[in-house]
């Protein structure tokens, strides 16, 4: 058993993960949330998101007495930040939330005490909480150790990836950093890379944006197929079996809180130098568009074919396969923009991981295709893959997931 005590601030798609995964490792962890619902939901040994293995993670570190919840943090010798960095208008980061968990644990802060930050953040956010502790309670400077530390797990494979991946840990100082490692060593298998403090947070933001302007590529390629009458998926297939190529797959566009936000951290503050990061941005938002006015289109052919409008199905909201996160789903997107011109025509809006969405009336993905006269696949979820399609409906399928 482990004296030391942790308090993780967030309890989403990583803070809740990272938190069982401590407290499984027989050290006390406070988390802390805002939503009393999440609170109560985690205290009675439950989850509020979909991750494989998380729910039985958190009802044996509840069970243990190593996991509790509240909504206001506690005295402890590790504070982890793992809100959301959300971008205002204009595509400019804000780390407003991560300010307040910073305010929020400021007067509880004590010499000796570890201070690391997981959210996304732009480069030299860390300093910028470091001066902003130090003028607010000058007595701690020199007496705490700050440091910055990102995920970078894929969704789905949390639990896996949060031991055995390597993370990349850079303090304000050598001490912190050193302190940083010693804390994770205790949770983390994968290597731990030392680093300074705006080396790790630019680490992750071009991580993330090295996936967005590949997967951007990828994108481009399937609309200049599309007019020249190419199938992009065996086009690809086909150029990746040169042995220095290795083009990923094309969407409907860019989602989630990481690829299609992070680099307009980079953006936002250097825009003279981040051209193809951009171009990436636009291409990724551009393919969305693309793909709702393809099925504006085909909604507009059937009425002219069969005299009468279409029945449609939207196949998936969430941004990538198999998973209940919807945060910036670019099929989340499509099915809102086809629908705001929507005349009476009946729509079946299928997300197999959510059971129900305060916008659309969500159907079983079955009765959606046996209903519908054109089948739009925007995510490659598992239980479309194996989906019996009469010949005589029309299929959209910008996610390669009939091919």
């Amino acid at each position: 058993m482990n004296n030391q005590k942790v308090v993780t601030v967030g309890l989403g798609y990583i803070g809740l993960p990272t938190s069982a995964l401590i407290a499984n490792n027989g050290i006390s962890v406070h988390g802390v949330d805002v939503n009393q619902k999440v609170v109560d939901t985690i205290n009675a040994g439950k989850i509020h998101i979909i991750e494989p293995s998380l729910d039985e993670a958190v009802a044996k570190a509840v069970a243990a007495g190593f996991l509790k919840a509240a909504t206001e943090p506690v005295k402890a010798d590790v504070y982890l930040i793992v809100v959301p960095t959300p971008f205002k208008q204009r595509n400019e980061p804000d780390i407003s939330f991560v300010q307040a968990a910073t305010v929020a644990i400021l007067p509880l802060l004590k010499e000796g005490d570890l201070y690391i930050i997981e959210s996304t953040s732009p480069i030299g956010t860390t300093e910028k909480m470091m001066n902003f502790i130090f003028n607010e309670r000058p007595e701690l400077k020199g007496k705490i150790h700050l440091a910055y530390c990102p995920e970078r797990v894929l969704p789905g494979n949390v639990m896996y990836e949060l031991v055995h991946n390597d993370r990349v840990i850079g303090g304000v100082d050598e001490a912190s950093t050193q302190k940083s490692i010693d804390f994770y060593r205790q949770f983390v298998k994968g290597e731990l890379h030392a680093t300074n403090a705006r080396t790790a947070e630019m680490c992750k933001l071009t991580e993330n944006s090295s996936r967005d302007v590949q997967i951007a590529f990828a994108n481009e390629l399937s609309l200049i197929c599309a007019k020249a009458d190419i199938n992009v998926w065996e086009l690809i297939k086909l150029a990746n079996k040169h042995p220095r190529v290795n083009i990923l797959q094309p969407g409907c566009g860019v989602g989630g809180h990481c690829i299609a936000v992070d680099p307009y951290f980079i953006v936002a503050d250097y825009p003279m130098e981040s051209k193809i990061i951009a171009s990436a941005r636009e291409i990724n938002n551009y393919k969305s568009f693309w793909c709702a006015e393809q099925v504006k289109t085909a909604k507009l052919e059937f009425q002219i074919k069969e005299g009468r409008k279409a029945s449609v199905a939207i196949m998936g909201l969430a941004f990538k396969p198999n998973i209940d996160d919807l945060r910036e789903s670019p099929a989340k997107y499509i099915a809102q923009r086809v629908m705001q011109d929507a005349n009476d025509e009946e729509y079946y809006i299928v997300e197999p991981n959510i059971e129900d969405h305060h916008v659309f009336k969500i159907s079983d993905y079955k009765i959606a295709v046996e209903k519908a006269d054109i089948v739009v696949f925007l995510v490659a979820h598992n239980e479309f893959k194996s989906l019996d399609i009469a010949d005589d409906k029309m299929v959209l399928d910008f996610c390669g997931v009939r091919n």
